[in-house]
């Protein structure tokens, strides 16, 4: 239940409706996370901009492992079920995506993709603390610095989405009730969903 108000579907309009209508043809239906925003359409509007324009310069499966190991090193339940389900519905079996939860560094992902991940929890960890030796490490595997850059500019919106939703209480989409048990009780690490009943 979010700790401010939201703005349901059937109240939503003018902008607002247009943008709920723009993440519900994108997603199936309409998150939780949209309604958060709902106070100031503009402000939603910039998010799935800046996602959209980001995103665009990446393929899904970095993108999608990078926003994992920023979601996972924040805490964010909603985050980690909604991009541990793309993973896995994409690219990774259940046993695959526990083992990434459990310790990505041996989990048979690739080299590159293990220094991404570990790069992007670090800047969540303390920002401060990346060097230039480990911008030179990517480097390493061919990133150029334009790669590079979409790897941090991934990261930061993540931080901002994700501490945004979780600090107003966004409650995880009952969507994602349907994954397997054992996902469901790895990636809700943070926020749990509410009770029923």
């Amino acid at each position: 239940m979010p700790y401010i108000k939201t703005i349901p579907n059937i109240e939503a309009d003018g902008q607002l409706a247009e943008l709920y209508q723009r993440i519900t043809k994108t997603v199936g239906y309409l998150p939780n996370h949209a309604k958060i925003f709902s106070l100031r359409p503009k402000v939603y509007e910039a998010w799935l901009n800046l996602q959209d324009a980001i995103r665009a310069n990446m393929r899904l499966r970095r993108y999608e492992l990078v926003t994992f190991a920023t979601s996972q090193e924040l805490g964010c339940s909603y985050c980690m079920l909604a991009h541990g389900t793309i993973l896995h519905k994409n690219f990774f079996s259940v046993d695959e995506m526990l083992s990434i939860v459990k310790d990505f560094r041996n989990a048979g992902l690739t080299a590159e993709e293990v220094t991404l991940m570990a790069f992007a929890k670090k800047i969540i960890k303390k920002a401060g603390d990346v060097t230039e030796e480990d911008v030179q490490e990517l480097r390493g595997f061919g990133l150029s610095d334009e790669e590079i850059l979409d790897i941090v500019l991934v990261t930061d919106m993540r931080a901002f989405f994700s501490k945004t939703i979780d600090t107003l209480g966004a409650d995880p989409d009952d969507v994602y009730k349907e994954l397997d048990p054992k996902l469901i009780e790895a990636f809700a690490i943070g926020r749990p969903f509410p009770p029923t009943g």
